[in-house]
């Protein structure tokens, strides 16, 4: 007697094989049986007329928090997603003293927009080391996680404040060292690091304070365990990106260890950023190093409104001191006069006009409904205002619950972007799943891969589009018996309508701690998700499932 037999499908088997109709039967969490299979079984799905797959794994997020109180990532896994990675950019919320917590919330926020309540009223914040954030992960999990652990949060333990402020001595690197591989010991499948990224005072993350020697020595570390770094390049510009490639690949070849970076995107800003980054992979790739970039399938889209804080003014910094503030001094500043005139200053000599006339005022939150789908340019100029004005003024006739839209803003070229994902030296990857709450969607890229990418551009076919979410990713972090249909694989499938998978409309949600807000996209298309042979979703709705573990 099995205990789920998934009937009469067409299984995509993720291996890029030619798809074909026939059975999966599981057993104790495990694939038994794949193709004509005989014998009764406790359930049994009807797939006849969908995919059969495997659970698609999605390799760079920020679920770390969420995971707390929803061990389902919604709406994460409606999406097909079994797996994720979260601990990217190199934060963590372990290995973490109690009294840095503070510090690496801000950092967190700074990145995923998240409310405070999320980090102070929706879990018991219990342990310190990287062991007990997997014990507290494990308790309500309904989707499987392969954990990063964080260079900036290992910095910070080992040397506090000083973590922000110098190069680390040799003893404190050694320091790192075991700290790392404690945590690897412990579960973490990798580590990540960033060149990039802000605290919550605008000031570099304590990994950008490393030098080579110390990601050199942590990198050591990794390769006793063949384990995973993750990396978030100077993306903005290409030849410094090109020049993080090459380190990674001597990190590679030196310690035998697979890379990643993201993101990688294709903007007309510079329109051969992402083609001159994956030649260079492609030569280093050839030399038998591991540098797998890491690419999205959406569009950039950025919604914000002045209620928040959010990424479409990361280039003003003074707006985005002003955004951060407490509401009420927040609001004060936008009805200061003196402040308007620098804020409009920073816009530019013609005060917001390129940066801002394209935004589109959204439906919902308090916009008038007649200003509800013109563009910023068209509202300016009937209120004979310049753009950057009359965002400021429209959004505090409106209490700042106005929401704007600034849509297509790169990596919108279906026929540019198409061939580099059918590269099989680009890992689908850089959803950003969790992050950016206030500012986009992060959910949905697997079925916009299949709407955009397979049905409507035909850049790849149905079976290698499912491999490059399942078992390419499954091999790329090294997920033991994972991403493929074949006995003796854990149990992760999602079933499918291959005409009608998409994403959903992007729509805000009030359903953080707190009542914060995100942007959401619900799934098309999928009809059940099962995760170690538990099904988890189905017919809309979430089970009571609690499946998912921490695999490596």
């Amino acid at each position: 007697m099995f205990d789920l037999i998934v009937k009469g499908g067409r299984i995509v088997d993720g291996t890029g094989a030619t798809a074909f109709a026939g059975d999966v039967a599981i057993q104790d969490g495990r694939i038994v049986a794949v193709g004509k299979v005989e014998g009764q079984a406790r359930r049994v799905i009807d797939a006849k007329g969908r995919v059969v797959a495997p659970g698609f794994i999605d390799p760079h997020t920020h679920f770390d928090v969420q995971l707390l109180w929803d061990g389902a990532a919604r709406p994460a896994l409606e999406h097909g997603v079994t797996c994720v990675v979260p601990g990217n950019c190199s934060l963590s919320l372990a290995p973490l003293k109690a009294a840095d917590r503070p510090a690496v919330v801000g950092m967190f926020q700074q990145i995923e927009e998240m409310p405070p309540e999320a980090f102070t009223t929706a879990f018991a914040w219990t342990w310190e080391d990287f062991a007990g954030y997997r014990a507290a992960l494990e308790k309500g999990l309904s989707i499987n996680v392969a954990p990063l652990v964080g260079h900036s949060v290992i910095r910070l333990f080992v040397m506090g404040p000083a973590s922000q402020e110098r190069a680390a001595t040799p003893e404190e690197i050694a320091a790192m060292q075991e700290l790392l591989r404690e945590c690897l010991e412990a579960g973490a499948v990798g580590l990540s690091t960033s060149f990039v990224d802000l605290d919550a005072h605008g000031r570099p993350v304590p990994s950008r304070f490393a030098q080579f020697e110390e990601l050199d020595a942590l990198c050591a570390v990794l390769g006793e365990f063949d384990r995973m770094l993750q990396v978030v390049p100077e993306f903005y510009a290409t030849d410094i990106t090109i020049a993080r490639i090459d380190q990674l690949a001597e990190l590679s070849l030196k310690h035998k260890i697979p890379t990643t970076f993201s993101p990688l995107f294709d903007t007309s800003a510079v329109p051969d950023n992402a083609p001159r980054a994956i030649a260079r992979v492609e030569e280093q790739m050839a030399r038998g190093a591991r540098v797998w970039p890491q690419m999205q399938t959406r569009p950039i889209d950025i919604s914000f409104s002045l209620l928040r804080p959010s990424l479409f003014f990361a280039r003003l910094p003074r707006w985005v001191r002003i955004l951060r503030q407490p509401l009420d001094q927040r609001l004060a500043a936008l009805r200061d006069p003196e402040t308007v005139e620098k804020m409009v200053a920073d816009c530019g000599p013609d005060e917001g006009e390129q940066m801002m006339g394209r935004l589109v005022v959204r439906g919902g939150d308090a916009a008038p409904a007649d200003l509800v789908g013109k563009t910023l340019s068209q509202v300016a100029r009937e209120r004979g205002e310049t753009p950057a004005r009359a965002l400021i003024a429209l959004s505090l006739e409106n209490g700042l619950d106005v929401a704007f839209l600034s849509a297509s803003q790169g990596h919108q070229l279906t026929d540019k972007i198409g061939p580099m994902l059918a590269n099989p030296l680009v890992h689908i990857g850089a959803s950003d799943g969790g992050a950016h709450l206030a500012s986009f969607s992060t959910y949905g890229d697997t079925g916009y891969l299949f709407s955009e990418f397979v049905r409507k551009g035909g850049h790849l076919t149905l079976e290698q589009a499912v491999k490059k979410i399942t078992s390419d990713t499954a091999d790329i972090w090294g997920l033991k018996d994972r991403g493929r249909l074949v006995p003796g694989a854990h149990a992760d499938l999602v079933i499918f309508d291959p005409d009608t998978i998409d994403r959903g409309d992007e729509v805000p949600a009030f359903d953080m701690p707190g009542d914060g807000m995100r942007y959401i996209r619900a799934a098309r298309g999928v009809d059940t998700v099962v995760v170690n042979g538990e099904v988890a979703y189905e017919a809309g709705a979430y089970t009571e499932a609690k499946s998912g573990v921490v695999c490596v």
